[in-house]
């Protein structure tokens, strides 16, 4: 936690979506520290804090990691709560992953997102694999554009276009007054509610 309010000026909730095993906790491993594991599935939600300048604002951002299994969704409305960035995650090398965004996890966001501007991010990663790709970069592009969201393809082992997937968003969540006010809000009234229930701060549990 830090000392001092005025250390950022912003604190925005990410959250982290897709199906188990496309590597959401390996991309903010990623991320966060800059190493790559594979890692075993999240169990329930993890969370962690990342400090970042970003179009010249000191934002605190908090991400969340959700757990991809059915069987571990039962306070996924409160996942959402206040998240002004949502992260679309799919394996390249899985048809699954990726047919499940729209039957499964655009649904969830239609349904449990309380910020009606929040900003969506789609997500390709394992393009490392590339060899073993079935997921074409045109078919991600034509989702992303059906469903108003931002488009990257990343690798969390080779860190290919890592940092920009949580860059992008963030800028345009910097970019949208509304989120920019809740956003402000949250720092101004010194209300720390983006952290979960039970929330797992080590590295140990991923997906």
């Amino acid at each position: 936690m830090d000392s001092g309010q005025q250390e950022f000026d912003y604190l925005f909730k990410l959250l982290m979506i897709g199906d188990s095993g496309v590597g959401k906790s390996s991309l903010l491993l990623s991320f966060t520290t800059d190493g790559f594991e594979d890692l075993s599935p999240t169990i329930g939600v993890d969370f962690k804090v990342k400090m970042v300048t970003i179009g010249g604002k000191k934002l605190k951002l908090a991400i969340w990691d959700t757990a991809g299994q059915e069987r571990f969704r039962t306070l996924t409305s409160s996942y959402y709560r206040g998240a002004q960035g949502v992260i679309m995650v799919y394996d390249v090398t899985r048809r699954d992953t990726f047919t499940n965004l729209s039957d499964i996890w655009a649904k969830e966001i239609d349904l449990y997102s309380t910020n009606q501007d929040c900003i969506k991010m789609l997500v390709g990663n394992k393009v490392d694999k590339e060899s073993d790709r079935v997921v074409t970069k045109k078919e991600g592009i034509e989702f992303a554009r059906e469903y108003g969201c931002l488009f990257l393809e990343c690798s969390a082992k080779t860190r290919v276009n890592v940092e920009q997937c949580f860059e992008e968003l963030v800028l345009k969540i910097l970019d949208t007054p509304s989120l920019l006010a809740d956003g402000a809000m949250v720092v101004k009234k010194n209300i720390f509610r983006n952290k979960p229930p039970q929330a797992n701060e080590s590295t140990g549990s991923c997906c």
